[in-house]
């Protein structure tokens, strides 16, 4: 009888929080990230060093795969020019918990990048559609809204999660002063404590932001046959509306 009892007890407390502390005893963090995306398919990118290899030359301006030519430019430091658009989603792994802050934490801060630009697009109208944005040139960079630049958005609002409950944020962090490298940094409140989580780039990277350079040392446009075609500055310059305000155009 008393066995039973115990087992009884034990059932009843496992059910409600046994799960959580074995989760927190054993190092699990309190959230999980389900997925993390930079938007490169529609955004000027520039190239932190030249590609000056002639395999890479080659990869960068043939046919070869799109993961071959992301392989290349993610190692010259590939970043979005003034902006990056960043798609995270969030899983909670706890039975209860509370995201009570998201900040991105600045890990490089260097002169803006100038080895190559890749225009994607021409000039023309941008559709914002990003929920949350952050500008890393102010002294404190946070996380705000449309509605409100003025104020975090997580000073008046956080956000719920219990387990294996999922939240997509899509987020507009800018920086045009600089190249920056940085990561998020998660603040959670889970079990009456409060537990950090880092939140890196896709393949562990930092996310990157540069702004635009007054030149650079190559100018490359997307190949309707394929890979990158070089282009003029000039050619650049008439594309691409956010250079034509630097001393180069």
């Amino acid at each position: 009888m008393i066995v039973a009892a115990i087992g009884v007890v034990f059932t009843a407390w496992f059910g409600a929080r046994g799960q959580d502390t074995v989760d927190h005893i054993s190092g699990e963090p309190p959230i999980n990230v389900g997925h993390v995306a930079v938007d490169h398919a529609a955004q000027d990118t520039a190239l932190r060093t030249p590609v000056t290899d002639p395999g890479e030359r080659a990869t960068l301006l043939g046919n070869a795969s799109g993961s071959r030519r992301d392989a290349v430019m993610a190692r010259h430091h590939r970043a979005p020019l003034e902006k990056a658009d960043v798609t995270v989603t969030l899983v909670g792994n706890r039975g209860s918990l509370r995201i009570i802050d998201i900040t991105p934490r600045i890990l490089e801060r260097k002169p803006v990048s100038a080895g190559a630009l890749m225009v994607y697009t021409p000039a023309g109208g941008e559709v914002d559609t990003i929920e949350l944005s952050a500008d890393l040139d102010q002294p404190a960079p946070r996380f705000t809204t449309a509605d409100d630049r003025d104020t975090s958005y997580f000073r008046k609002k956080q956000i719920d999660l219990k387990r294996d409950e999922r939240v997509t944020l899509a987020m507009s962090i800018k920086g045009s002063a600089a190249y920056y490298e940085f990561d998020l940094l998660v603040t959670v409140l889970a079990e009456d404590r409060t537990e950090q989580v880092t939140i890196k780039g896709p393949d562990t990277s930092p996310f990157r932001v540069t702004g635009a350079a007054d030149a650079y040392r190559g100018y490359y446009e997307v190949s309707p046959l394929g890979g990158w075609h070089p282009i003029s500055h000039r050619a650049a310059c008439e594309m691409e509306r956010k250079i034509q305000r630097t001393k180069g155009c």
